[in-house]
């Protein structure tokens, strides 16, 4: 394994890190941080679209969130590379675009709640996520480790799941950003491929006719 094929992942996972390390111990810091819609609205906060994608409420939360931005962040660098979709600079774009465009429906919701305060990389990693799946779409991913399936069907569930828990609430997660972010990868890489390498469309397509519930591998 050599860190120095992505850069840019570990980079991220750095970043986060700290950011959140020190969130935990430093209130005042979350407080002008945090992505807060009503002061968002009203002080014109923006930067908050993005430091709030840097902090997360706990530990679990932040592993859960490293961990799968590593795993799939590492593999989704190297096929922008690879593939010349425009390496570190469009993977950053991806990355920081998604931070912002996960929380605006949120944003829009919450601008006049004053109690309303989201966190977390969730959006942004959902996005890497998304966008990895187009390249190897039924590749095999385990769920806790244990239940195996292929990418295209998590990515369905995943989906379908964010909508339903947005629609029903109460378990303070923001579902919203979960999907809304997803959804952004899957446009952001399939507008990429069209305008820098649209051949990479025949790969694809022939991978789909090809399905498998599990996943291969």
């Amino acid at each position: 394994m050599n860190f120095q094929d992505y850069p840019v992942t570990i980079g991220l996972i750095i970043a986060n890190v700290i950011f959140s390390l020190i969130g935990f111990s430093n209130r005042d810091m979350v407080d002008k941080t945090i992505m807060w819609p009503y002061r968002v609205a009203r002080e014109n906060q923006y930067i908050r679209f993005i430091t709030s994608g840097f902090l997360h409420a706990d530990y679990m939360h932040l592993i859960f969130n490293m961990f799968t931005l590593f795993f799939f962040g590492r593999n989704l660098e190297i096929y922008f590379s690879i593939y010349g979709l425009g390496g570190m600079f469009s993977y950053l774009a991806l990355y920081f675009l998604a931070l912002i465009i996960s929380d605006i429906p949120s944003y829009i919701k919450h601008k006049d709640d004053y109690h309303y305060r989201s966190l977390g990389a969730s959006g942004a990693v959902s996005a890497v996520v998304f966008a990895t799946i187009i390249f190897s779409p039924w590749s095999s991913i385990y769920i806790y480790g244990a239940l195996k399936i292929s990418a295209t069907v998590y990515a369905v569930l995943y989906i379908l799941y964010c909508v339903y828990m947005g629609k029903k609430g109460g378990d303070n997660i923001n579902h919203d950003a979960h999907l809304w972010g997803s959804v952004f990868g899957l446009v952001f890489t399939l507008a990429l491929i069209a305008f820098m390498q649209p051949d990479l469309f025949t790969g694809i397509i022939e991978q789909l006719k090809h399905p498998s519930i599990l996943g291969n591998g």
